[in-house]
């Protein structure tokens, strides 16, 4: 990831960089205008439908029209996130093998464009048992990852645990990155929607700060990457993936203000995917929470 040189200097400022899901409606390049109206220091797009299984392939104006996008542009951090139908867990060797090719696809594409990293649902056991979901998921990302992306790095993301989705609980996600084994070029994206639904207690300051201590030197922490910041619709421990606009949810403005001033945090992108609104509205009020938060001077990281 371009990242390198993006963490060493995030940490000198001790601000995370902020931002936002956005369309790429008109072409891939469209995104750093919309970032640019947003103030976006780091994206996030879809590369490709997300609902479409197959897409054209990409066309040379189009990737030299986004790579001048993006070099003329202030947005640092670059992500992608896969598509949904992608379910790489999946005990049905057809579907997995369908599912192989897609995620292939993306990563190639990425690398093309110069995309940083992909962010990937690590999919549903459909009933067949996390355990040989996850030996599944290992073998087969292990194979993608040889073959496709050139140093394209992809970013596991954490589940509320919803049906049979795997992802939910930190050893769940620990069994995940190590079955697939492949160094630098795997790392987590954490999701505050998915972890608050799946009981992971980031609205409580002192249970929060508990948790943070628990992980530091586990491989979930080393591995972390980015953060999606999204509240949340449903109560904690729902296992209902429901996003809400920061502060408008239940986990609350308060624990938002933690995330973005931690300094431990802050070498990282985070990206909003909060309902956007007419005319992106909803990003422009949740950033402008989110940057007040995070420069304001006269609170103590916590």
């Amino acid at each position: 990831m371009r990242s390198e040189r993006d963490r060493r200097s995030s940490s000198q400022r001790r601000r995370p960089r902020l931002g936002a899901h956005v369309s790429v409606a008109g072409g891939l390049h469209r995104a750093f205008e919309r970032a640019s109206t947003l103030r976006c220091e780091a994206i996030q797009i879809f590369v490709k439908n997300a609902n479409r299984w197959q897409q054209r392939p990409l066309r040379t104006h189009e990737i030299d029209a986004f790579r001048r996008a993006r070099d003329e542009s202030s947005v640092g951090p670059v992500l992608a996130h896969a598509s949904y139908l992608i379910n790489v867990a999946s005990p049905a060797p057809a579907l997995r093998r369908r599912s192989a090719t897609a995620l292939g696809d993306e990563l190639d594409r990425c690398a093309l464009l110069g995309v940083d990293a992909l962010v990937l649902h690590p999919g549903a056991h459909l009933g067949d048992g996390p355990d040989r979901a996850i030996r599944r998921v290992g073998d087969t990302l292990a194979g993608v990852l040889e073959r496709h992306g050139d140093g394209v790095e992809l970013l596991l993301e954490n589940t509320a645990g919803q049906g049979t989705l795997l992802g939910a609980r930190p050893e769940e996600l620990e069994a995940l990155l190590a079955a697939v084994g492949a160094g630098e070029r795997l790392g987590l994206c954490l999701d505050t929607c998915h972890a608050f639904a799946a009981g992971w207690p980031i609205h409580r300051e002192a249970l929060w700060r508990s948790l943070r201590r628990g992980l530091a030197g586990t491989p979930l922490y080393s591995a972390l990457r980015a953060i999606h910041l999204n509240d949340s619709k449903t109560p904690f421990d729902s296992r209902k993936d429901r996003h809400a606009n920061v502060g408008r949810g239940e986990i609350g403005t308060r624990a938002f203000g933690r995330l973005v001033r931690d300094p431990c945090l802050a070498h990282l992108p985070m990206i909003l995917e909060t309902p956007m609104g007419d005319d992106m509205v909803g990003y422009r009020r949740d950033l402008r929470i989110l940057r007040r938060a995070r420069d304001r001077s006269d609170v103590k990281a916590r």
